[in-house]
């Protein structure tokens, strides 16, 4: 939420200037109006104290001199309303203690949620922000539905030893406070200069021709991103000079059907629909021509004499063709080794393979069977025998 007075090294003197400035707290997370006397000497940029109903409160001013009046306008907050004031400017105490409070609002946001957790409350804490004087700790959380925390309050105020405040944002502050980087690689708006939020539809992406994806359109908030509306009112402006009606062109030819358009090139691409395989580009008025002959019931010989020329330019760069003047050499590949397991299993296959190919005569199998089988009865033998033997300590 960074701001910058454009007019506060210009040095112009204001004559209705006023003494209400603004103030923001944890870098941007939260604002409020203070009345500022100026027999303090404070300016934009400056540290400053602030009067609360729960103690003081240190921030830093935002905005000072006439861009108050216009924020002031802009949020429709009237200046009879702003009766908090500047109490001084922050000095070495005042800053010790809100560093203490920011390093406190780690282990109380792991608190909090642990306290949520425990009580099954559908709810979700999303940052906490501590007073400058560590007396009163206010409590984000967003939810679904209406939450009753009031047994919630009581734990979380005997946990954190402080006064709790308890208050719900949506989806997209919640966002904007903790930030993030965007997926074209830019912090998130909300982050750093949006503070208003406008309802955002799919029929934004629609007349933008924009693909409706509903994982590319949405921000880290979950909702559709807000820079969909920024160009909105520029293509707005040129689908005015656009047909309505004209999905369908008549000819002799054949029924030409649009295919896609272009809206800054005021190009429309038209299709036979008995012949899908040409495409053709015509400009807008062309569409009105069609569209009028049309309506007398007068049919065109086809599409192809209304479709936009493209206008080549004089310096063309011809481009040799080098398909087969260059060869590449084949790649030589290098033949894996054998692990120890395949070493194995071939040098069996080969010896059985050897043995396949030459192979006894039926008798020396039937001796190999019977030698077999006397020596496995011999071992069963032994075996038995050393079971039989007592043991050595008896």
């Amino acid at each position: 939420m960074s701001t910058f007075d454009w007019l506060s090294h210009l040095g112009i003197d204001d004559s209705y200037g006023t003494d209400i400035v603004e103030v923001s707290f944890k870098d941007g997370a939260s604002k409020e109006f203070y009345h500022a006397p100026p027999r303090l000497g404070v300016f934009t940029g400056d540290l400053v104290a602030v009067e609360t109903s729960n103690g003081y409160n240190v921030g830093c001013i935002t905005l000072s001199g006439e861009l108050v009046r216009l924020q002031l306008k802009k949020k429709g907050v009237k200046e009879a309303k702003v009766t908090e004031s500047v109490l001084r400017k922050a000095n070495e105490r005042d800053r010790e203690k809100l560093a203490e409070a920011r390093e406190l609002e780690i282990a109380a946001l792991t608190k909090a949620r642990v306290i949520a957790r425990t009580n099954h409350v559908p709810m979700k804490v999303t940052d906490v922000e501590y007073q400058g004087d560590c007396r009163k700790a206010t409590i984000y959380y967003t939810a679904d539905e209406r939450i009753d925390f009031r047994q919630l309050v009581r734990q979380f105020s005997h946990q954190l030893r402080v006064k709790i405040e308890m208050r719900q944002i949506g989806p997209r502050q919640e966002s904007a406070r903790l930030g993030g980087i965007g997926s074209c690689g830019r912090e998130l708006c909300c982050s750093t200069w949006l503070s208003d939020f406008h309802s955002v539809n799919t029929a934004a992406a629609r007349y933008q021709n924009i693909a409706i994806n509903q994982s590319k359109l949405s921000g880290q908030c979950g909702r559709l991103k807000c820079c969909l509306n920024y160009e909105l009112d520029t293509y707005m402006e040129a689908l005015e000079a656009f047909p309505r009606k004209a999905d369908k062109l008549r000819t002799e030819a054949g029924t030409g059907i649009l295919i896609k358009t272009d809206i800054f090139k005021g190009l429309m691409y038209y299709t036979y629909r008995e012949d899908r395989g040409l495409l053709f580009p015509l400009p807008v008025d062309k569409v009105h021509e069609i569209l009028a002959l049309n309506k007398e019931g007068q049919k065109p010989a086809n599409l192809q004499s209304f479709q936009a020329v493209a206008d080549t330019p004089d310096d063309v760069f011809e481009y040799e063709d080098v398909t087969g003047a260059v060869e590449l050499p084949a790649e030589k590949r290098r033949r894996k080794q054998k692990s120890g397991k395949s070493r194995k299993s071939s040098s069996r296959r080969k010896s059985s393979s050897e043995g396949g190919a030459s192979s006894p005569p039926a008798e020396s199998k039937s001796d190999g069977n019977t030698s077999s089988r006397k020596r496995r009865s011999k071992n069963r033998n032994r075996r038995r025998s050393r079971k039989d033997k007592p043991k050595g300590g008896e």
